[in-house]
């Protein structure tokens, strides 16, 4: 699979500025495996040059990239020496010719962790000498709190230099669908994996999920196996607190009050987490759509779909499959697969939606789109036009022969119950397959074909 099946509005973005005139300072941030490192180089094309920095001392930071700078631009001399220092990197760069180049630092989080003067230091060569050249300059980074503090935060030297800033983020379920090929698969494989390159880039589209789950997530020496784990270790200062939270989320507690009984935290440490975790794009609040951003009624989810199988269905069983008794459990995840999938069907049908209403293939063009739910009743997506009070009530099934007759009947009597003001509602009903389709006034249905021929 292309991982940059979805990168070409990033590219596009990328290529704009390097056409541009000026120098360019260029912030690009997101979470681990996300991609960035081959969108950058994808953009480079042979352009400039990309410098990896790793948890090393700043002299040995130095010497490799002195060697790398020596190779690229053919510069025996300075392979065999070393900068000093980073007045001495920055001023090799500021002495090239004046023709258009691209330097782009990766990680550079780690550069600064081992030497914190480094974001002074490069404020000082970008005001006066930089930002009236051809430099194309890239900051990236895989800690999102790290970047945004260190780079573009009020506090940072370097505030008020960026030009630009890319916050990557994970590949839409239709890149999935476009790669896979097979809407069934697709969903399955999307809500197992997510959109996260090199997760998704660990399946195999030739076999079926369970397959894959047993081949590359339930063995103790994969990748994926302990990834989750990694980044959260990686990320953060005191996981035991973290991971009792997230288990959580996984097992279906959304709400605060929820969270803190089934962890035992407090409210208030279980809030000062969730918040961390929003920083960090692993988690996500979401409220009624009917409601202000101001409201308390919001629920939380797991913004990563491998995070959330990862804590559903291993984190819980990791003794056995250690003991490799992967195939025994996994014989345990197939009578709760479907549940788990309908649940990530329900927004891989909200960006449906999107697609839908940018082609103009819905009633109407919706403005607000998102869940409604009060009290024990819920519906998993209204889209509605505030101007022309038109609204639709959609409801997201993910089983065969689902009798349209009943969930409509249902989905009209909760609609019932949506505060909203409309002169027309539509409903729409999404399903692996039907009974039987029905034709009724401001009725539509989707199965898998119908949106096979759609999205493919």
């Amino acid at each position: 699979m292309s991982v940059f099946i979805n990168r070409q509005r990033e590219l596009s973005l990328l290529n704009q500025r390097f056409d541009s005139t000026r120098a360019e300072f260029v912030v690009i941030y997101g979470r681990r495996r996300i991609g960035k490192s081959k969108l950058i180089d994808q953009f480079i094309n042979n352009r400039g040059i990309r410098l990896l920095a790793r948890e090393e001392s700043k002299t040995l930071q130095l010497r490799i990239f002195a060697h790398k700078l020596g190779e690229f631009f053919n510069d025996d001399l300075l392979k065999k020496t070393e900068f000093t220092g980073w007045d001495g990197f920055f001023e090799y760069l500021s002495g090239r010719p004046d023709e258009r180049l691209v330097i782009a630092i990766d990680e550079f989080p780690y550069l600064v962790k081992e030497d914190p003067s480094l974001p002074s230091i490069l404020q000082d060569y970008w005001d006066n000498k930089f930002k009236d050249s051809n430099l194309f300059l890239i900051l990236c980074g895989s800690s999102i709190s790290m970047m945004e503090s260190m780079v573009m935060g009020y506090s940072s030297p370097l505030y008020g230099r960026r030009t630009g800033q890319l916050l990557i983020k994970q590949i839409p379920f239709v890149h999935i669908l476009g790669y896979i090929k097979d809407i069934k698969k697709a969903v399955e494989f999307y809500s197992v994996y997510g959109g996260t390159p090199a997760y998704i880039m660990e399946a195999d589209p030739g076999k079926d999920v369970f397959t894959n789950i047993e081949d590359n997530i339930l063995r103790e020496d994969s990748f994926l196996y302990r990834d989750v784990e990694f980044v959260l270790r990686q990320e953060l200062t005191e996981p035991r607190y973290y991971f009792s939270i997230l288990l959580s989320l996984a097992k279906g507690n959304h709400r605060i009050g929820l969270i803190a009984n089934d962890t035992g935290l407090s409210i208030s440490i279980v809030n000062k987490y969730l918040s961390v975790l929003k920083d960090l794009q692993l988690v996500y609040r979401t409220l009624p759509v009917t409601e202000s951003l101001k409201s308390r009624k919001g629920m939380y989810f797991l913004a990563d779909n491998l995070f959330d199988f990862w804590f559903r269905f291993v984190y819980p069983e990791m003794e056995d499959i250690e003991k490799g008794k992967g195939s025994v459990v996994i014989e345990g995840i197939k009578p709760q697969f479907n549940r788990y999938v309908g649940r990530h069907f329900e927004n891989i049908a909200m960006e449906i939606f999107d697609i839908l209403n940018e082609k103009g293939l819905l009633p109407f063009r919706f403005t607000r789109i998102g869940k409604w739910w009060h009290k024990e009743q819920e519906i998993d997506i209204v889209a509605f036009n505030e101007t022309s009070k038109q609204a639709i009530f959609c409801e997201c099934k993910w089983s065969d022969k689902v009798n349209a007759h009943e969930v409509l009947k249902h989905l009209k009597e909760k609609a019932s119950l949506v505060p909203l003001q409309r002169e027309e509602e539509y409903y729409i009903i999404f399903a692996k397959g039907f009974k039987k389709k029905i034709t009724e006034d401001n009725v539509i249905l989707y199965d898998l074909n119908d949106l096979e021929h759609l999205l493919l």
